[in-house]
């Protein structure tokens, strides 16, 4: 596929860098999005549609200090550079930043070069680009939250359908197999995990990233996802109650495990293929 930008090194570059002002923007998506959706609840739930409201959402009100409201500044909000130089801290009352905001921004942004480094920079990388955004925000909001929202798995589904359309990662006959197979796999897993123990073991999120990454990845790759999901989500599980006392009784967002292993496959999914058929013939 012809690439967008010749020079391998400048893409790559450039992916990493306006990747890191999503990156920057992907945080006040993962903030805020659930916060709306809770509000718009809230306001069916109660009726109060005479009620006017201050606006807030993904670009109202500016981003404020939430300990002393001092509004941040462009130049305290560069990524990265402004948590260095302000040493993690509020400029006006010190109060901490969590360095979960650069990582976001940092993982956001080598994940993305790094899909531009294994496609290009054309129709292919740039589509993975976007995933990666998405999913980036999907796993954060499932960790704070243990939720995936329809507003962003359901585009994600679509997107995936339209990309393999033009067969870049799939057929879309095997892509709307996956997404198919994807959201059945697991609502079948949890009915059935239901009627035997009465619980429910996992959300309908969960049920339509899967199918989202049935329809990028195709059919084929699912057995994949899921493997590398459960085994991922096991061990981190597992270290988890082990290390930092955590319950077996507390539910652990599943969502980021099948991100995580969905974003694998696509990139790694035929050559870890190959490497498992390669190891069981020995």
């Amino acid at each position: 596929m012809i690439p967008i930008i010749n020079d391998p090194a400048l893409a790559i570059a450039c992916a990493f860098l306006f990747s890191l002002c999503v990156g920057s923007f992907l945080n006040v998506v993962i903030h805020r999005l659930p916060i709306m959706m809770q509000r718009e609840w809230e306001k069916e739930i109660n009726g109060d549609s005479d009620i006017i409201q201050e606006p807030y959402n993904l670009s109202e009100p500016a981003s404020t200090c939430p300990k002393c409201q001092h509004k941040i500044r462009w130049y305290e909000n560069i990524p990265v550079i402004s948590w260095i130089f302000l040493r993690a801290k509020c400029s006006s009352c010190g109060l901490h930043i969590p360095f979960r905001y650069p990582f976001v921004e940092l993982f956001t942004a080598v994940c993305s070069a790094y899909a531009v480094y294994i496609y290009g920079f054309n129709l292919i990388g740039l589509s993975v680009v976007v995933l990666t955004w998405v999913l980036v925000c999907l796993i954060f909001i499932d960790i704070d939250h243990q939720l995936l929202p329809d507003r962003l798995t359901l585009p994600l589904l679509w997107l995936g359908l339209l990309v393999n359309s033009f067969d870049l990662f799939s057929s879309l006959e095997h892509a709307v197999y996956g997404a198919m197979a994807g959201y059945l796999s697991l609502w079948s897993i949890y009915w059935v995990f239901k009627l035997l123990t009465g619980k429910e073991g996992m959300g309908y999120g969960d049920f339509k990233l899967l199918a989202a990454l049935g329809a990028w990845t195709g059919i084929y790759q699912l057995p994949l996802i899921i493997l590398l999901s459960s085994l991922v989500g096991a061990i981190i599980g597992i270290g988890m109650m082990l290390f930092k006392n955590h319950s077996s009784q507390n539910p652990i967002p599943f969502g980021p495990y099948l991100a995580i292993a969905g974003w694998i496959a696509l990139i790694w999914g035929d050559t870890l293929t190959t490497i498992y058929l390669q190891l069981i013939r020995i």
